[in-house]
């Protein structure tokens, strides 16, 4: 398989139209050298191979990123969601598996700890996952259970100071690599979703193992996995929040995800285009560059569009998650339009490539496969469009 290496078109100081602070800036500048430098030349050996790069992520603990969004007391930078989201960004642009594995571990693996692990939780657990001594893993989607989270089959018993857990989560992201997971189990059968909480688990608990995932379309460098619990003993105050309640902190731990994932789907459409853009520029037809067919330019056009829409829905959702205001709806938002932004320009920028586009020579085929995880992960696009609806018909 060729190996070769895609040439990026920078992109433009957006200083002043998206008022990005230095440190923002500097984020985003040091992610890009070294997605361009580490990341993009290991992109098409580790999707060919379905292999986790566990150079690139010892190299992605080494510069902060995971520490990005969480406060210095922590061990993170405090840098808050939009500059995490920078950092997804730039690593997607040129590999979506990489920027998938730090968004899971960030808004999926450590984030919930954080938010509603209490004092104990959280000083036992998120200073690690920020420091990358391990990986954190999320466990909610189940075989009987996707989109309808509310039916949960998973169960936790309370005996003593232990919750026994038995049942399975599939398509757990980080999972092979991870030290602790966040998992949701029905305390209460008879309470609907109410009944439904959430804990932290530690990796070696008896009673708990991990089976390998299924091969998958794209994403193939990212790891996953499932979990499967039989009568596996956890400590009661591994609970994570109140019981009860697991199913309320899902929601909102996908809220800030969908912000993330939209920063995936945004970096797979920019590194798609800028592939494109590159090649209709020196690809010639009919006696003149690609890019000069008006098919062509159009195509281009409209594909710069979508890409500059999708980044202001971003950071906006993501300057509302740092101002402590409600972005629920807003993240849906951006994660619906930015996923399907790069499905669109993915498949365009096939079409631009004609049969080269089809070829594995080229990356922009890998780009395709792996934005259709956008479109599903973090609540699909017909859940997204549940909940933008449900948001706008209670106005």
């Amino acid at each position: 398989m060729a190996t070769t290496t895609q040439t990026h078109y920078d992109l433009p100081d957006i200083k002043h139209a998206f008022d990005l602070t230095e440190e923002q800036r500097m984020v985003r500048a040091m992610v890009r050298d070294f997605a361009l430098e580490k990341v993009a030349p290991r992109a098409a050996e580790i999707d060919e191979n379905h292999r986790f790069p566990t150079e690139t992520w010892k190299e992605i603990v080494e510069l902060g990123l995971p520490g990005i969004p969480f406060p210095e007391e922590l061990g993170g930078s405090n840098g808050g969601t939009l500059a995490y989201c920078l950092a997804v960004e730039e690593l997607s642009r040129v590999c979506g598996s990489t920027g998938l594995t730090l968004a899971a571990h960030v808004s999926l693996g450590t984030y919930p700890i954080y938010a509603w692990g209490g004092e104990k939780l959280k000083s036992a657990y998120v200073p690690k996952l920020v420091a990358g001594e391990y990986m954190g893993a999320y466990g909610l989607t189940e075989p009987n259970a996707g989109s309808d989270s509310g039916g949960t089959q998973t169960s936790a018993v309370l005996k003593g100071n232990e919750y026994v857990l038995n049942g399975r989560k599939c398509f757990c992201t980080n999972a092979n690599y991870a030290g602790t997971f966040i998992v949701t189990a029905v305390t209460d059968r008879s309470a609907g979703p109410k009944g439904i909480s959430a804990f932290v688990v530690p990796r070696g608990v008896a009673g708990f193992h991990i089976e390998k995932g299924e091969k998958k379309l794209g994403m193939r460098g990212s790891d996953w996995a499932s979990l499967v619990f039989e009568d596996a003993k956890i400590p009661r105050d591994h609970l994570l929040g109140p019981e009860g309640e697991g199913f309320k902190t899902f929601m909102k731990t996908l809220e800030g995800g969908r912000i993330s994932i939209g920063a995936l789907g945004l970096g797979i459409a920019q590194g798609a285009y800028d592939c494109a853009l590159k090649y209709a520029s020196e690809r010639e037809a009919f006696g003149k560059p690609l890019a000069k067919q008006q098919a062509v330019a159009f195509k281009l056009a409209n594909m710069a569009v979508e890409i500059e829409a999708a980044r202001h829905l971003i950071y906006h959702a993501a300057r509302l998650k740092d101002a402590g205001a409600a972005f629920g709806t807003a993240a849906s938002i951006a994660k619906l339009y930015s996923s399907e932004v790069a499905m669109r320009v993915s498949y365009d920028a096939i079409q631009i490539y004609g049969g080269y586009g089809y070829s594995r020579e080229y990356p922009v085929e890998r780009m395709w496969r792996d934005a259709k995880l956008c479109t599903i992960g973090e609540g699909t696009s017909e859940v997204q469009r549940l909940i933008i609806s449900r948001a706008i018909l209670t106005q």
